[in-house]
């Protein structure tokens, strides 16, 4: 039973369900997300248990035996369950897996699939008519055996309320920090996201990772460019503006955009901006109309339907959410 934190409140408990053969790195980025102290924040974010249907659990490939976890009891007190991943997709999952996360859905836990995750879900019988997505090399598979599914492949993560998934093995740490950024606002997401050394928010989809050439000479990087526009989100930056200060073309700009963060400047620079927004809101500043300024974002108006549209909140709820 978690205990109560200095203000009585119970600590959200996540539990990850493990399963014969599952990959051991998606459970260590449940256990790098949820499970780890953070001294620097002054709190535990959650309560993180990993459990099991057998106390002796065999890896995937055999590359190891997982002992000394909880009993699939565990997950009947969940409110998010990180369901099993496993690479062999078109083997059933076990009766009392299923049943497990059936139940936790029945009772409205969140439910999380990293990776081949959404098999285990689709299986459960909980995604049909949802979104979800999955590594895009199963996707022909998973579209012939859930056609149900609304299926998202060119996406690194589908966020459809009480159901998430991730694509491939490293967007589980995407979906993780979004879940967090969800929970927690975006400053604790960002400082989770710097213990880790890894970004608070990747732009793009999965069809930036899917196989091609790799061309003779590579673009050079936007790290510089990128830096120097972070600094300055509340001055008046266009895309002209920023191919200008890296000595390109718009169009030039735009296939580098595309090529290394799969997505346009324009967008990257909205997102970016929005980000910003958020955490001047965490902070404490309660005028609209100073956060748009500040932010780049430029009117109150357009501040909140690009809120909106980021996370499903007002500012005025964002606000109620996340700030002081």
């Amino acid at each position: 039973m978690a205990q109560e934190n200095s203000h009585g409140v119970r600590p959200h408990r996540v539990v990850a369900l493990v399963d014969a053969n599952s990959n051991p790195f998606e459970i260590g980025c449940a256990i790098e997300i949820f499970g780890l102290r953070r001294p620097e924040l002054g709190r535990d974010l959650y309560d993180f248990t990993l459990c099991s249907p057998e106390p002796r659990t065999l890896m995937r490939d055999g590359f190891f035996t997982l002992t000394g976890v909880a009993p699939l009891a565990a997950a009947e007190a969940a409110d998010t369950l990180i369901v099993p991943n496993r690479p062999d997709t078109e083997v059933p999952r076990r009766r009392a897996v299923l049943d497990a996360v059936r139940r936790a859905h029945a009772r409205d836990a969140r439910l999380v699939g990293f990776c081949s995750g959404a098999f285990t879900l689709a299986e459960a019988g909980v995604l049909d008519g949802r979104r979800a997505t999955a590594h895009w090399q199963w996707a022909g598979d998973f579209r012939r055996r859930f056609p149900a599914v609304r299926l998202e492949p060119d996406v690194l993560f589908v966020d459809d309320g009480d159901i998430l998934t991730a694509a491939g093995s490293a967007a589980a740490l995407d979906l993780g920090l979004h879940i967090v950024r969800r929970d927690f606002g975006a400053e604790v997401a960002n400082s989770v996201s710097r213990r880790l050394v890894f970004a608070a928010h990747r732009d793009g989809g999965q069809r930036q990772f899917v196989e091609r050439p790799v061309p003779e000479v590579p673009d050079e990087s936007l790290g510089p460019l990128l830096a120097w526009a972070l600094e300055r989100l509340g001055e008046p930056l266009t895309v002209a503006g920023l191919a200008a200060r890296a000595a390109v073309s718009p169009a030039t700009l735009h296939r580098r955009f595309r090529a290394q963060l799969g997505t346009t400047p324009l967008a990257w620079l909205n997102g970016e901006r929005t980000a910003l927004a958020c955490r001047l809101i965490e902070r404490g500043e309660g005028r609209l109309d100073v956060v748009a300024h500040r932010s780049g974002l430029g009117t109150a108006a357009n501040l909140r339907a690009r809120l909106r549209r980021e996370t499903g909140l007002t500012p005025s709820a964002y606000r109620h959410r996340f700030a002081p």
